[in-house]
């Protein structure tokens, strides 16, 4: 949890905020009021200019909440002491980031500047008495950026707790006319907060502009995200972060949709289908790929692509599971869903360790090797699932699919000469599809010389193929 103990320098800064405050109000002329919502009731506070030297980034803000996390070295540092140097430049360098990934500057961010470099601040921020920034994080960091010495900021009663603060800025952003939404994991952990404060869920999901069913999905989503994070840990101590899930908000609305859907009917095979899909999602696979994983696709596909990853040992197979504090037990996952959680925990602290900062380099370079092969094993039963769905929607003849198999190969051989040029096939991966082509090679070849009365030269050829 973060330590929120006032800044340093909150003393100082209140004694400012006052006396600028009161110069205003004996100034002749009117005076420049921002109105915030605070539990449903307008509130008026004075506008003043005031040095961005003297002012701190709110650790607690939910612009960035998700990503805090990104780097867990600073992080600590962060919780620790938000005030410090170290800290509010963290802080600076997660409101200039993309969302998904804060090493990167957001175009949103870079918009922002250009839009400040040409027109003055339009709005003003808002910040309590001790100087810390309620709302205008990103605003502050961008006039930082520029080189400018002041912002225009609204100034907060000084009897405000915490929980005050937080209630403001969320009211702020929850307007229609705001610019610059929450990121997605960010907005989930905003509902969540209110969740939590004891909030009704119509009432949540009304300030939020959703329908109570989208705001119990969202939840749904968010405890599957944490899920995904707490089997992440490795015990080198890697963990994903909850910034590591952004960029899939539909994957994860369609994953939801389906679950439920799929749940209806049976919840072990739900179960194996959100497990199936998150892996796809881990790596980064589109919606319109990650939407063919269904009830049968780990029987059907994974299991043939990604064999290693689905074998589980003894100790992962308990006969059943204990109930805390009651004296029965219900059955154990099967193995099928076991399987598919075995493949699930993989590819997290695979991605986990590859991502680490602090894990040695060859280590990293291993967990990447390793979600490199899962994708390629994923790429593939994916491709399969679509080839069996597009031959399902389009009726095709035993000739006309050899044909497509056929037009596959002329494109493998073009492949090859240009991976040979280069030095760059994989060999091993190139032997062991060879393998998997021999053998339908041959289940073909054993019902064509079953069932055709008169075999012609090209089911002779075949069959003697399939033999050699």
């Amino acid at each position: 949890m973060l330590n929120l103990n006032l800044p340093p320098d909150a003393v100082q800064n209140a004694e400012f905020v006052a006396r600028r405050l009161k110069e205003q109000a004996d100034v002749d002329g009117v005076r420049e009021t921002v109105t915030v919502d605070w539990n449903g009731r307008p509130l008026h506070v004075g506008v003043i200019d005031v040095p961005l030297r003297s002012l701190y980034y709110n650790p607690a803000t939910h612009r960035i909440r998700a990503q805090r996390g990104h780097d867990p070295d600073v992080a600590r540092v962060l919780e620790e002491d938000p005030w410090r140097s170290e800290s509010q430049d963290y802080l600076h360098r997660l409101l200039v980031g993309k969302p998904a990934n804060p090493d990167e500057v957001d175009p949103d961010f870079d918009a922002l500047m250009d839009s400040l470099k040409s027109v003055d601040q339009q709005e003003p921020g808002l910040i309590t008495h001790e100087g810390i920034l309620v709302n205008g994080n990103t605003r502050a960091a961008a006039l930082r950026e520029l080189k400018r010495p002041s912002i225009r900021v609204g100034v907060l009663p000084p009897s405000f707790t915490w929980e005050d603060i937080n209630a403001v800025e969320l009211a702020l952003q929850l307007r229609p006319d705001e610019r610059r939404d929450y990121s997605y994991i960010n907005r989930l952990i905003a509902m969540e907060e209110q969740e939590l404060m004891g909030r009704d869920a119509a009432d949540i999901a009304r300030a939020f502009h959703v329908q109570l069913k989208t705001f119990k999905q969202e939840r749904w989503i968010l405890g599957v995200i944490r899920d995904m994070i707490d089997r992440s840990r490795t015990p080198e101590g890697a963990q994903l972060a909850l910034s590591d899930f952004e960029g899939h908000q539909e994957n994860f609305k369609e994953l939801h949709r389906t679950y439920m859907k799929v749940a209806a009917a049976s919840q072990e095979r739900a179960e194996q289908v959100k497990e199936n899909r998150i892996v796809a999602i881990l790596l980064d696979f589109a919606k319109t790929k990650t939407r063919l994983i269904g009830a049968e696709f780990q029987a059907d596909y994974l299991e043939g692509n990604l064999p290693d990853l689905l074998i589980t040992s003894p100790d992962e197979a308990p006969a059943a599971v204990a109930i805390p504090g009651l004296a029965v037990s219900v059955p154990a996952d099967s193995d099928p869903v076991r399987q598919a959680r075995a493949v699930t925990n993989q590819v997290l602290q695979s991605r986990a360790s590859e991502s680490a900062r602090h894990l040695p380099a060859e280590t990293r370079e291993a967990a990447r090797q390793a979600v490199v092969q899962a994708r390629r094993g994923m790429r593939r039963a994916l491709d399969e699932a679509e080839r069996d769905d597009r031959l399902k929607r389009v009726r095709q003849t035993t000739a006309e699919r050899l044909d497509d198999a056929r037009a596959a190969i002329d494109q493998s051989v073009d492949d090859l000469v240009q991976a040979l040029g280069k030095d760059s096939l994989d060999e091993d991966s190139f032997d062991s599809a060879l393998l998997r082509l021999k053998g339908s090679l041959t289940k073909l070849a054993r019902q064509a010389s079953r069932g055709v009365a008169k075999p012609g030269h090209g089911v002779n050829w075949l069959i003697k193929a399939s033999e050699g």
